[in-house]
């Protein structure tokens, strides 16, 4: 058998379970609007930025599997699945 013929392609359930982010609205420029900006943000800034983003998530594919990832690891920081920081922290108490 030839060295390219005994080639095994190997998927990880890492490499599975992050297949979704490809696919997702918020990749390329517009993704520093996720995430709080490294200077102080004013609540108005804040509150539109996060808007912005919202909007994004409102049509993405992926919503669903970001959200739950997102949860899953809870993630401190940004917009994922459409939530800020704090909805995710009450979906996660309401979770128990």
């Amino acid at each position: 058998m030839s060295e390219r013929g005994s080639f095994v392609s190997v998927t990880t359930s890492v490499q599975v379970d992050e297949l979704w982010q490809v696919r997702a609205a918020c990749r390329g420029p517009q993704a520093a609007i996720f995430f709080p900006p490294s200077h102080f943000e004013r609540k108005d800034e804040k509150e539109s930025r996060e808007n912005r983003a919202k909007q994004i998530c409102s049509s993405c594919p992926v919503r669903k599997s970001c959200l739950e990832y997102a949860l899953g690891i809870k993630e401190p920081h940004g917009i994922w699945g459409g939530l800020n920081e704090a909805e995710r922290k009450r979906v996660l108490a309401r979770q128990g």
